[in-house]
């Protein structure tokens, strides 16, 4: 399936099939199509993603024939790091994210070392990897040694949740969260933290599966996901439950306006969002200013 890219600015109509007022005052979430308390659903989470933790790379190239990569690459690529910043990587545990961001941050520095002394580089870069779920970093933390990381001063694994970041204000040059935002309690105060622990001028960046419109594609795309998805993570995870709440998820997540206007709302400027594969996956952005 070709990759294909429309970008959007925000709009000024919500859509009416998601309300994310009507859960403030309620005690009541979702966890995928069922309703639960608020103070369950982020052990559920939990639950769920340590039982995907030791496949979630298998099951991620399967479920998007191998595209999440390319995905991810163009989250790095829009966020535009460079040497000497200070990043914050929420919900990616397995360090897919940062890893690209290191390599991106590196390609620079020896393009640049061809021309400039090495001591040119005063600041030290810092990318920060937060997630959740032990699980998860303990993946990347593995991922990383593979890779020639394991001593990197660079890199730094963080336990911690999107809603209480512990991190002071105003202290990151970039923010990213992919395929997490979802899986958030109360995404208003995700979203809240990241703007608080930005820089002015600092960049929020969201790459989250989202929602298909055209008509024939998401005939197929709802087949795809509830019949063949759930049957890969029990085929290959033992695990289809963990996989159906990760399909459901994607249903119950705001459109992409509706997330966009979410996104300005927490203070955020230049809101505008890219809709890949059809809008399959979106990528939201937007500025501290």
């Amino acid at each position: 399936m070709a990759l294909r890219t429309v970008t959007r600015k925000l709009g000024s109509k919500l859509s009416p099939r998601f309300c994310p007022a009507s859960l403030l005052h309620s005690h009541a979430t979702s966890f995928g199509f069922k309703e639960v308390r608020e103070d369950e659903k982020s052990q559920m989470v939990g639950n769920v993603f340590s039982n995907v933790a030791s496949n979630y790379d298998t099951m991620n190239d399967l479920m998007s024939a191998g595209l999440h990569r390319l995905w991810k690459d163009r989250l790095v690529s829009k966020l535009n790091p460079f040497p000497g910043m200070n990043h914050l990587d929420v919900a990616g545990g397995t360090g897919d994210v940062a890893f690209r961001i290191l390599d991106s941050i590196n390609s620079i520095k020896r393009r640049a070392l061809l021309n400039v002394l090495e001591d040119d580089f005063q600041e030290e870069t810092k990318v920060y990897v937060c997630d959740i779920n032990p699980n998860m970093l303990n993946v990347g933390k593995k991922r990383a040694l593979l890779r020639g990381l394991g001593e990197d001063k660079s890199l730094l694994w963080v336990e911690g949740d999107a809603e209480a970041l512990s991190f002071g204000d105003n202290t990151m040059d970039g923010y990213t969260i992919a395929f997490g935002i979802r899986n958030v309690t109360h995404i208003e105060k995700a979203l809240s933290e990241a703007y608080r622990v930005l820089k002015r001028g600092g960049r929020f960046l969201c790459l989250e599966l989202s929602h298909v419109e055209v008509p024939v594609f998401k005939d197929f795309y709802d087949f795809y996901s509830f019949s063949v998805i759930p049957t890969l993570g029990e085929l290959v995870a033992g695990d289809r439950e963990s996989y159906q709440y990760l399909v459901e998820s994607i249903r119950r997540f705001p459109p992409q306006e509706t997330f966009a206007s979410m996104i300005a709302d927490a203070g955020f400027q230049k809101v505008e969002y890219e809709n890949l594969v059809g809008g399959v996956v979106a990528i939201h952005s937007g500025l501290k200013i």
